[in-house]
């Protein structure tokens, strides 16, 4: 990379140099004959006032205003175009940043709603997953309350049921060894004869 003098920006064209310091020598001579005048004036009697002619003062004021303005007017005139566009650039740049700024004040308002909003969901949320877990907590206990009692029942209802089956098993023992024994001998009866 080679190092190249920085640019300047281009002169003044020289007839705007010269429109630019004729409005200001019009001006300063048109001021310095004025306060002249204010000077030179009559005092007012007893007053440290002046008398001046209104009408011919505020004339002569509007024709250095307009003076001014006419000179002015056509050194911006004379300007060149780059000149002219670099000061439109200049202004748009202005205003598209007072935009962008009016635009990210916006969306930084709209965040900080938003972020509110979510802090103030997350509490709903918090609020509700503590909620949910208790649910959960109460139900856990209570199945496992209600499967006890499942227990208790199915242990006694089995526990009847084998005291029946017991008794039925002993019952058919009691059947079965009766059925397996001897017979007594049966009584003679008497042969007639």
């Amino acid at each position: 990379m080679t190092d190249q003098p920085p640019k300047e920006p281009p002169p003044i064209p020289g007839h705007v140099l010269d429109l630019v310091e004729q409005a200001q020598a019009d001006t300063r001579a048109a001021l310095d004959q004025l306060i002249l005048e204010v000077e030179a004036a009559k005092n007012v009697p007893l007053s440290n006032s002046v008398m001046l002619p209104r009408e011919e003062f505020i004339e002569r004021m509007r024709a250095i205003r307009s003076t001014v303005d006419r000179l002015l007017g056509e050194a911006v005139e004379g300007l060149p175009d780059e000149l002219r566009a670099a000061r439109w650039m200049v202004r748009e740049r202005e205003a598209y940043i007072a935009r962008t700024n009016e635009k990210a004040r916006d969306v930084v308002a709209k965040a900080k709603t938003r972020s509110e909003e979510l802090v103030s969901e997350s509490y709903i949320v918090g609020e509700a997953v503590e909620e949910a877990n208790t649910l959960v907590r109460n139900s856990e206990k209570e199945a496992e309350r209600i499967r006890l009692e499942a227990e208790d029942v199915a242990e006694r209802s089995l526990s009847e049921a084998e005291t029946v089956l017991g008794e039925l098993l002993r019952y058919v023992q009691e059947s079965r060894a009766a059925l397996h024994e001897p017979l007594p001998p049966a009584d003679e009866v008497p042969i007639s004869q």
